[in-house]
C-alpha cells in the first residue's frame, strides 16, 4: 500500500508540472502577441527584446505587467510615427550583449603608436543595428528633444565647446530626455583640424573638453570624435591621456535630402555608425526633426533597428 500512494503522488506531481510549464508557454505566447500587435504596419516590429544573457526573465506575476508595458510602448511609439511623418514605426532594438564586443581600429585607420584608442566606423556585431550619432550642437532645437523622446529612439551627441557654450542647459535636457539618457561625448572646444596643431595645442582642445562635459553635464566621457574625422598618433594620444577609451568615427552620414555612404556599395550594414549634425535650415535644405525622418525611414525600410551605442562600447 505505501508503495501504491507513494506511485499515486509522484503520478499527481507529474501530472502538475506540465500544467505550470503550459501557463508559461502561454505566458510567453501572450508577450510574443503583444510585441506585433500595435507594430501599425504591414510588417510586424520585432518582438519585445529577450533578457540579456545571465539574466532572469520576468516571473509569471510581473509577465502581464510586462506584457502590458510592451503594448503601451509600442502603441505610442505607432502613434509618434504617425504624428512626426514616419512612413512606419521604427524597429526595436534587441537587448546589448550581456559582454560588450571587442573594438579594434579599422584597417587602414591605424597609426604607429601602440595602446591607443581603436578608432573605428563600425561595431563588431552580427545583430542588425546601427548607431546613431550627432555632431557639435550648433542647433538648438527643442523638436528633436521631444521627438526623440517619443520615437524612443537613442542617439549619442558629439559635441564642441564653441557652439554649445551658449546653452548648456539645452543638452542638459538633452542629457535627461530618454529613460536610458543620452550619452554625451568629446569633439574638441573649438572644432579645429587636428592634424596640423602641437601635441600640446591637441591635448588643449581634447582635454578641455573632457573637463567642460565634466563640469557642465557630471560625467568624463569615454568616446572622442575627432572634427572631421582628422587625427594623427598625436591626437589619439592627447585622448588617451585624459581618459579616452575609443574613437568611433562613421560609417554613414544623414542629411535631411540625402544619405552619404563610406563604403563601396552605398547600404547599411550590421553595427554601423551613422553620423549627422546640429543643423537648421540656415545650413541644409531642412530642419532636425526633417533629418530624423529621413535617416529613420532609411533605417527601418531597411531592417535595422537603432541601438544605444554605449551599450556596445
Amino acid at each position: 500500500m505505501q508503495l501504491v500512494r507513494q506511485k499515486d503522488q509522484m503520478m499527481a506531481k507529474g501530472v502538475h508540472r506540465p500544467r505550470r510549464t503550459l501557463g508559461a508557454a502561454l505566458a510567453v505566447a501572450a508577450l510574443a502577441s503583444a510585441a506585433t500587435a500595435c507594430s501599425g504596419s504591414a510588417e510586424p516590429e520585432r518582438g519585445a527584446p529577450a533578457p540579456a544573457a545571465g539574466q532572469q526573465a520576468p516571473a509569471a506575476g510581473a509577465l502581464t505587467a510586462y506584457v502590458e508595458r510592451v503594448r503601451a510602448q509600442r502603441a505610442a511609439r505607432v502613434l509618434a510615427a504617425k504624428k512626426w511623418g514616419l512612413t512606419q514605426p521604427p524597429l526595436e532594438a534587441p537587448a546589448p550583449p550581456a559582454v560588450k564586443p571587442k573594438i579594434t581600429t579599422r584597417k587602414g585607420f591605424e597609426t604607429d603608436g601602440e595602446g591607443l584608442p581603436p578608432v573605428f566606423t563600425t561595431v563588431p556585431t552580427k545583430q542588425k543595428v546601427v548607431f546613431l550619432t550627432i555632431d557639435d550642437g550648433a542647433e538648438k532645437d527643442p523638436r528633436l528633444l521631444t521627438m526623440m523622446k517619443e520615437l524612443r529612439i537613442p542617439y549619442s551627441a558629439f559635441l564642441s565647446d564653441y557652439v554649445v557654450k551658449d546653452d548648456y542647459g539645452y543638452f542638459a535636457r538633452m542629457q535627461k530626455s530618454q529613460e536610458a539618457g543620452v550619452s554625451l561625448h568629446n569633439h574638441t572646444l573649438h572644432h579645429r583640424y587636428l592634424p596640423a596643431l602641437s601635441y600640446g595645442e591637441q591635448k588643449r582642445e581634447i582635454c578641455g573638453m573632457q573637463d567642460v562635459i565634466e563640469k557642465q553635464f557630471g560625467k568624463r566621457p569615454p568616446l572622442f570624435r575627432p572634427p572631421y574625422g582628422n587625427y594623427n598618433e598625436d591626437t589619439l594620444r592627447a585622448a588617451r591621456s585624459c581618459g579616452v577609451k575609443a574613437v568611433p568615427l562613421w560609417a554613414a552620414e544623414a542629411f535631411p535630402d540625402h544619405m552619404e555612404w563610406r563604403e563601396w556599395d552605398r547600404d547599411l550594414h550590421p553595427g554601423d555608425i551613422v553620423l549627422t549634425h546640429f543643423r537648421g535650415k540656415e545650413d541644409w535644405k531642412g530642419t532636425m526633426p526633417d533629418m530624423i525622418r529621413r535617416v529613420m525611414n532609411v533605417i527601418t525600410s531597411k531592417g535595422y533597428a537603432v541601438a544605444k551605442l554605449e551599450d556596445y562600447v
